[in-house]
């Protein structure tokens, strides 16, 4: 039975998640199949073909070094705000506010993208079946469950959240596993570090695509204020999870490369209409069977699970900006009998059904529009919030004159410089990547997040005036 001692009124569920709960619910959110299937032959093409599997590895790396700092600094502050609560009590308040406002409007854009690509791949798939309905309905069905399971106990979304993710694993493995046995196309030789391939092609846009297969890890910090041991757990959690996803990419992408070959990868996803279909290709090609079908429905389920990764962690940034004086108090509230950040919930349920409504009804593709153009700017938000938060680790140690000059100086400065450069990059060139150059809408959308976090700014230094001792407790421990 699940221990929740020491729960009182308008507090999360404590002690309801452990190690591989919190892992699995934020590896869910970096989609694993729907990253294989979906982004990587984009990657693949876009980007710098053969030298994806090592780009991964430099990412990796890269997301260690973020995470050492953030780890180090979770140790110090325990609060379900995470980037919020560290930026807060590094930099102060009002920068603190600034994050928390562009932390909920970084989630719900990638909220509401993938409502638009699981209704499109759904149509899709479901459609092969003989099942025909338009996106827009598989997309509801989705908004709806995703929203019953974020309005109640945390760990009825992680066991569901933990299966779903299991299966993705298994079906990529299965194929993987298939490419080996067989001996790829032309050999399992492949170089992982050819030089060559990594400078081949555009390897800024190979980054955004690898960088955007992590997107979500970072939240392992969300979970603080509800994991049982969080001085143990959420450290783990967070190498756990940034491990499992580049490793399993690497390994993944690699095999995808073998199992094409080579020299034939860019030019065959280059004549292909669809490259997303080179996943199953793959699988029809080294599985046969039902393996295709099902890697089909598991995509589905997925891009489900990445939905409902992302709702949990809206639902708390909303709960602790309520409770800290940010939103209105309403939002820091918690459910009487699940203990479950549900104004928040449902606010952000009703969110997705307005933005589902004005899509659907203008008639805009679910992919290229719906999710194209609006889940670019959850992950520039979430490139934003990981660089202030770098520089307040940095700026958090310095003034307590501890910690290791390494995981709290060197590898947080250095992830702040790199990610801020791909910040700025996605900012300038946010129409090409999203298909809105020339348009206001290339202009409009990366702004918001500056927008948003001035509005952010300014809601602290109202807080500031109006409540200076909520001020000065932004960010705090909750958790002793």
């Amino acid at each position: 039975m699940t221990d929740i001692a020491g729960a009182g009124a308008n507090q999360l569920r404590k002690n309801s998640l452990g190690l591989m709960a919190v892992t699995f619910m934020v590896i869910s959110a970096a989609a694993p199949l729907t990253g294989v299937a979906g982004a990587m032959p984009i990657a693949f093409l876009l980007g710098n073909g053969t030298g994806i599997p090592a780009t991964f590895i430099g990412v990796t790396l890269l997301m260690l070094a973020f995470s050492a700092g953030y780890v180090a600094m979770a140790r110090h502050v325990k609060n379900a705000g995470a980037f919020y609560a560290y930026t807060a009590r590094g930099l102060g308040g009002q920068a603190g506010g600034a994050v928390a406002m562009v932390a909920v409007l970084a989630y719900n854009a990638m909220q509401f993208g993938l409502i638009g690509l699981l209704g499109g791949i759904s149509a899709g798939v479901f459609g092969e079946m003989g099942l025909t309905a338009p996106w827009w309905v598989y997309s509801l069905v989705a908004i709806l469950l995703v929203g019953l399971l974020g309005y109640r106990q945390v760990d009825l979304s992680a066991k569901v959240l933990t299966i779903l993710v299991i299966a993705e694993y298994l079906i990529v493995l299965i194929v993987d596993l298939a490419i080996i046995g067989k001996g790829g196309a032309q050999g399992l030789g492949f170089n992982l570090f050819d030089f060559a391939a990594i400078n081949s092609g555009s390897l800024t846009v190979a980054v955004l695509f690898c960088l955007g297969s992590f997107i979500g890890f970072e939240a392992t910090t969300i979970y603080a204020e509800e994991a049982r041991d969080p001085a143990r757990t959420i450290p783990r959690a967070t190498y756990l999870s940034v491990l499992m996803i580049g490793v399993f990419y690497v390994f993944t992408t690699w095999l995808m490369i073998v199992g094409i070959g080579a020299a034939e990868l860019v030019p065959m996803l280059a004549g292909l209409p669809d490259p997303s279909a080179l996943f199953f290709i793959l699988a029809d090609t080294y599985v046969g069977g039902p393996v295709p079908m099902v890697a089909g429905l598991l995509l589905v389920t997925s891009l489900f699970a990445a939905l409902s990764a992302f709702h949990n962690y809206i639902a708390r940034y909303s709960y602790v900006a309520g409770r800290e004086g940010l939103l209105p108090g309403a939002f820091g509230r918690t459910h009487d009998v699940h203990q479950s950040p549900h104004v928040g919930s449902l606010v952000q349920t009703a969110g997705a059904l307005l933005v589902l409504a004005i899509f659907a009804g203008l008639k805009l593709d679910p992919v290229l529009n719906m999710f194209t153009w609006i889940a670019q700017i959850g992950t520039l938000g979430v490139l934003g919030m990981m660089t202030v938060t770098s520089v307040a680790v940095i700026v958090f140690f310095r003034g307590r004159g501890d910690g290791s000059p390494v995981t709290t100086l060197v590898l947080p400065g250095l992830s702040a410089l790199i990610m801020a450069a791909l910040f700025v990059y996605i900012f300038l060139h946010f129409g090409d990547l999203t298909g809105t150059a020339g348009a206001a809408l290339g202009v409009i959308l990366p702004s918001l997040v500056p927008l948003v976090a001035l509005a952010g700014w300014l809601m602290a230094a109202r807080l500031r005036a109006r409540d200076p001792a909520a001020f000065a407790r932004m960010g705090e421990n909750r958790l002793e």
